[in-house]
């Protein structure tokens, strides 16, 4: 697919109060409006010499952390191609310093934890997770030490063993996951008592 042009429509065209733009791609132009580029984007379009582009940050809020100055974001940023976002994006990290009984991670909100075990904690299922996010995922023992860490079905480990994290108090392990489909997370080897 040839990439696309994008520019913001002004007067008569744009009178509506919905903003409007003009898409051209290799020569064929059509009108839409923001949240109809915010849908294309998930579709994966490929999206590249973006001009003049000024939609609210409702309109875009597929890109991330876009709420002003659109044009000077898009362009630092991202490169959408081919439904890939490239470019130098920083994760958000969940630190949660209480955990104990279940817990559900945000996967939507957050790529990378940080979870500080009080009790024992089984890990439930999310509903959150995109197919090919990774990260990883930190386990911290309180000044007790002992904690368990029980795995919901969603999350698997290689062979089915489950988890065994160091069980010393204020030990740190870190596990890398990757989700392989909806519904399948998978967890690497856990990095043991770093000191």
């Amino acid at each position: 697919m040839a990439d696309i042009k994008i520019s913001q429509l002004t007067g008569a065209a744009a009178a509506s109060g919905t903003q409007e733009f003009e898409v051209n791609d290799s020569g064929t132009s059509k009108k839409v409006t923001g949240a109809q580029i915010k849908a294309f984007a998930k579709d994966g379009l490929v999206v590249s010499d973006v001009t003049d582009l000024t939609a609210t940050a409702a309109e875009l809020n597929y890109v991330d952390g876009v709420t002003s100055n659109v044009q000077t974001q898009l362009d630092a940023k991202l490169a959408l191609a081919g439904g890939t976002l490239t470019g130098s994006v920083k994760g958000s990290t969940d630190t949660d310093t209480t955990n104990t009984g279940n817990v559900t991670l945000d996967f939507s909100t957050n790529q990378n934890f940080v979870l500080t075990l009080t009790g024992n904690v089984t890990l439930d299922n999310p509903t959150t997770e995109a197919v090919g996010q990774s990260g990883f995922i930190v386990f911290i023992q309180d000044a007790t030490g002992g904690r368990t860490v029980s795995l919901g079905t969603d999350y698997e480990t290689a062979g089915g063993a489950g988890l065994t994290l160091s069980s010393a108090a204020s030990t740190t392990d870190i596990v890398p996951y990757v989700v392989a489909a909806s519904g399948r997370i998978l967890l690497g080897t856990p990095q043991l008592a770093f000191a």
